[in-house]
C-alpha cells in the first residue's frame, strides 16, 4: 500500500512545511485539490457532500495546482505529487502538457496526473469553453498530453483541437501517469479504456469500492490495457493496520491518511496551527504507516 495525504486549502506558508513533513513521516504522495475561482452568483452544486452547498470554497485558500505542487517539489527529494482531481479540459493541453512535463522534469519523475472534468458548467464558462461536448474534449486531452510527454514530434486532428507536429523540450524520463477521478459510468469506461489508474473522490461501501475495481480489470482486459494501474481510495478501512490489509485485499493500492481533524470541506474557518496539521501527519504514519510498512 502506498500512503497519500491531501494537502489543500491551507495557509500558503504551510504547503511546503507540510509537505516535508509528510515526506518525513514515510507518505509517498501529496494530493491537491483543484480550483480555479468562486463565482458570485451561481446555482450550481457540489456532488460530493450531502446538501450540494459549495459555499464553504469561497474564503478557502487555492493555490493554481501546479504551482503549488512546484512549490513543494523544490523542498521535497522523495514524496510524488498528483492534483486531486485537475479540472482538465477548462485548461488548453498543449500548455498542459508543457507545465507537466516540465514539472515531472525538475521534480525527477514525481508527478502524476489526477484528471477530471470538473462537475460546474461556471468553470466552462469563465474561461470561454462550451460545457456541452466536455467529455470528448476531456478524451482530447488525455491523448494531447500524453502523446507530448514522449518526446517527440508529435500532431494531432481531433474535434476540439488541430495542430501540426510539434515538440516539447525537456519531457521526462518516464512516462507520466495519468489517472481519472469520478463514479460515473462514463468516467469509469474512460478509466479503464485509457488512463493508467482511477480516483475514487468519495468514501464507498466495500461492496461498492469491490464492483468497481472489478469492472475497472475487466474493462481494461477488453482494451488490451497492461502495465501498472493505480487505485486511490480511502474507506472506514484507511485508519488502521489491520483495515490497511483489507483494502490491499481488494486491489486498493493508494490510500489516504493523516487528515488533521479540520474539515476543509466545511463552512467553519480553519483554526488549526501548523503544529497542529504536522501532528496529525505523525500521529498517522505512527499509528498506520509505521505498523505496515
Amino acid at each position: 500500500m502506498k500512503f497519500g495525504i491531501p494537502v489543500s486549502m491551507v495557509e500558503l506558508d504551510y504547503y511546503a512545511p507540510m509537505a516535508q513533513a509528510a515526506e518525513a513521516a514515510g507518505f509517498d504522495t501529496i494530493l491537491l485539490a483543484d480550483s480555479i475561482c468562486y463565482p458570485q452568483e451561481s446555482d450550481s452544486t457540489y456532488p460530493y457532500n450531502a446538501d450540494g452547498t459549495r459555499e464553504f470554497l469561497e474564503n478557502k485558500p487555492f493555490p493554481e495546482t501546479m504551482i503549488a505542487m512546484a512549490a513543494m517539489g523544490a523542498v521535497t527529494e522523495r514524496i510524488h505529487f498528483a492534483p486531486f482531481v485537475l479540472k482538465m479540459p477548462i485548461r488548453h493541453p498543449v500548455i498542459l502538457a508543457k507545465q507537466a512535463t516540465a514539472l515531472a522534469v525538475m521534480t525527477g519523475n514525481r508527478i502524476e496526473l489526477g484528471v477530471g472534468t470538473s462537475p460546474w458548467p461556471d468553470d466552462y464558462q469563465v474561461v470561454g469553453l462550451p460545457w456541452e461536448g466536455r467529455g470528448k474534449r476531456f478524451e482530447e486531452c488525455i491523448e494531447i498530453v500524453r502523446g507530448l510527454a514522449t518526446g517527440g514530434y508529435y500532431e494531432f486532428h481531433g474535434k476540439f483541437y488541430d495542430f501540426p507536429p510539434i515538440k516539447l523540450n525537456p519531457t521526462p524520463t518516464e512516462a507520466i501517469p495519468i489517472l481519472i477521478g469520478g463514479h460515473g459510468d462514463i468516467n469509469i469506461g474512460r478509466t479503464g479504456r485509457m488512463a493508467d489508474g482511477w480516483m475514487s473522490a468519495k468514501f464507498l461501501t466495500d461492496e461498492q469500492l469491490t464492483e468497481v475495481i472489478t469492472r475497472l480489470h475487466d474493462l481494461r482486459r477488453q482494451h488490451g490495457r497492461t502495465g501498472p494501474f493505480s487505485i486511490y481510495a480511502t474507506s472506514m478501512h484507511s485508519f488502521s493496520a489491520d483495515g490497511i490489509r483489507r483494502l490491499e485485499d481488494m486491489g486498493v493500492t493508494h490510500t489516504m491518511g493523516g487528515l488533521s481533524r479540520f474539515n476543509p470541506y466545511g463552512a467553519e474557518a480553519d483554526n488549526e496551527t501548523l503544529q497542529d496539521k504536522v501532528d496529525a501527519i505523525n500521529r498517522y504514519a505512527d499509528e498506520v504507516i509505521q505498523k505496515v510498512s
